[in-house]
């Protein structure tokens, strides 16, 4: 019961990156720009999982993002790349799981996002280089990785939480193999 409420909780919460990407509230934006909430949810997860399962993660999120985008830049690769760097340093020590340290990676790994969706964009459509700095990229890439910054700390560490709490349980492996 409990390893089937673990896969429920990580389920649940990874389906909702892409609703909560589609619904983007407006309440929670800075400058019309929303969060970056496939960051807040990798990062947790690549911390708690490791390097394999943050590349897995990235790798099926990114696809599921693109799939309800319409444009010609992918997520795919950044999103990979950073749950295999996270995962990694997640690994490596507990450090990283404090709330500045959170907000720090998030705010990293969102500005990483939307440079990679950036350059993706302007090298599929062969722009003068006077127009690679246009007001709304900018705009975009700053209004996303500080509210992604600020609101990491809250997000990431309930993720973190909830991840920890189910995945440590000692009734996690429990069978009626067992009785």
């Amino acid at each position: 019961m409990i390893r089937f409420r673990f896969r429920s909780v990580v389920a649940i919460s990874a389906i909702a990156v892409p609703f909560l990407t589609l619904l983007a509230p407006s309440w929670l934006s800075l400058m019309g720009v929303g969060p970056s909430w496939s960051i807040l949810w990798l990062l947790p997860w690549s911390l708690l999982e490791g390097p394999v399962s943050g590349f897995l993660s990235g790798f099926a999120l990114g696809l599921s993002l693109d799939a309800i985008s319409l444009g010609d830049a992918t997520h795919v690769p950044i999103l990979a790349i950073l749950g295999l760097w996270w995962g990694y340093l997640g690994k490596r020590s507990l450090i990283f799981q404090r709330g500045f340290s959170l907000g720090f990676f998030a705010w990293i790994g969102s500005i990483f996002l939307s440079l990679s969706l950036w350059l993706q964009f302007f090298m599929s459509r062969i722009v003068s280089p006077a127009n690679l700095f246009n007001s709304w990229s900018l705009h975009t890439l700053l209004g996303q990785a500080i509210l992604t910054g600020i609101l990491s700390p809250l997000i990431c560490s309930l993720l973190l939480m909830c991840f920890k709490n189910y995945r440590d349980s000692p009734l996690r492996n429990f069978s009626r193999d067992n009785i």
